[in-house]
């Protein structure tokens, strides 16, 4: 119990001193301060597996699985690892999420503060309550690597884009709130007319805290595959999504771009899909899965640099052979009409 309360201290200092502190003042985050700040992030999560080695080396926490230092560190970086790719897509939705509701830059990260600690809360549940029936019930196993591969699936199916209007907690929020038609600062709540009313960013943190635990629907029982132990599946859950405010702002206006990522995330879903199903027939060791999940990673955003590379390359070639063509032509290439570009993002805004 002294190791739980001292992780959740851990935890709620580095949260304090996060929005206290070095963010006190609102402001928006460089993508120079983000990467110092996912670094920091990544490099206190690594730090955190001396001290998971340390723990059951030594039996400091419970150990029902009886795993020694070194398997416990391996099954730790694995499900941080899962966590942290399955968040690459939840960025790019936060982003779509932010860009519906327009909220400034300077107020994006609050809204992803205060989403952690409701993410806390609700994985925490989760989490344990998941621990406990695959404990009480084996073939439930079975039922959450079925789930996993049905995720692959929709996955590499889905086309729809994100559509945060359809959200039905936004209309949770207006039935309990009179909400304001524009931002009132960094505030969540104001009064008006002594009427407690909402704010936009007040409903944008609902949404995204919504959408979190949508998406962890999917990574928790992907990390079950990895182990059931309740102290790594969580401390490796909430590093993993410390770091994901930080790394939201790398990578938010350039996640479009890695297209393959998306099949990597659907192969690292399905992977640990047949992985649970097989839990009970084949022992896959533990080295094996963090390096078949890295490597996933690393090709999907090796393939979509390349794929970026090509295109580039390809739009270099052929813009000198068109102004060759209307060379001898004897044409200048005419202005587009005004607006022109303007209707085609409208279009393709609203297909």
């Amino acid at each position: 119990m002294a190791i739980w309360i001292g992780f959740f201290v851990l935890v709620f200092l580095l949260l304090a001193l996060d929005l206290g502190v070095f963010n006190k003042t609102p402001h928006a985050i460089t993508t120079r301060e983000a990467m110092g700040w996912t670094a920091l992030w990544v490099s206190l999560s690594l730090l955190f597996s001396v001290f998971v080695f340390f723990a059951y080396q030594n039996g400091w926490v419970p150990n029902a699985d009886e795993l020694s230092g070194q398997a416990a560190v391996l099954k730790y970086l694995t499900g941080y690892l899962v966590e942290q790719s399955l968040s690459m897509d939840n960025i790019f939705v936060i982003a779509m999420i932010f860009a519906y509701f327009k909220v400034p830059r300077q107020y994006q990260h609050r809204v992803l503060f205060w989403g952690i600690l409701g993410a806390l809360f609700f994985r925490g549940i989760m989490i344990g309550l998941g621990v406990v029936l695959i404990k009480k019930f084996a073939w439930l196993t079975y039922a959450f690597g079925a789930f996993l591969l049905y995720s692959a699936y929709k996955m590499w199916t889905a086309h729809e884009g994100v559509h945060p209007n359809k959200n039905p907690v936004i209309k949770w929020v207006k039935r309990f709130f009179p909400v304001t038609k524009s931002f009132e600062g960094e505030s969540f709540f104001v009064r008006r007319k002594h009427i407690l009313a909402a704010t936009p960013l007040f409903v944008a943190l609902m949404v995204v805290e919504t959408t979190d635990v949508m998406f962890a629907f999917d990574s928790i029982p992907a990390i079950f595959a990895i182990t059931t132990d309740p102290f790594l599946v969580f401390t490796s859950n909430i590093f993993a999504i410390l770091g994901l405010r930080s790394l939201y702002f790398v990578l938010a206006s350039i996640i479009d771009k890695f297209k393959y990522l998306q099949h990597a995330l659907v192969f690292i879903l399905a992977y640990v899909g047949v992985k649970m199903l097989l839990v009970h027939h084949v022992e896959i060791p533990e080295w094996f899965s963090l390096a078949v999940i890295a490597l996933s990673l690393c090709i999907g955003v090796l393939a979509s640099l390349r794929g970026q590379s090509s295109l580039g390359s390809l739009d270099e070639k052929e813009a000198p052979m068109k102004d060759e063509k209307e060379e001898k032509e004897g044409e200048a290439p005419l202005p587009d009409e005004p607006g022109q570009g303007l209707g085609k993002s409208k279009i393709r805004a609203g297909s």
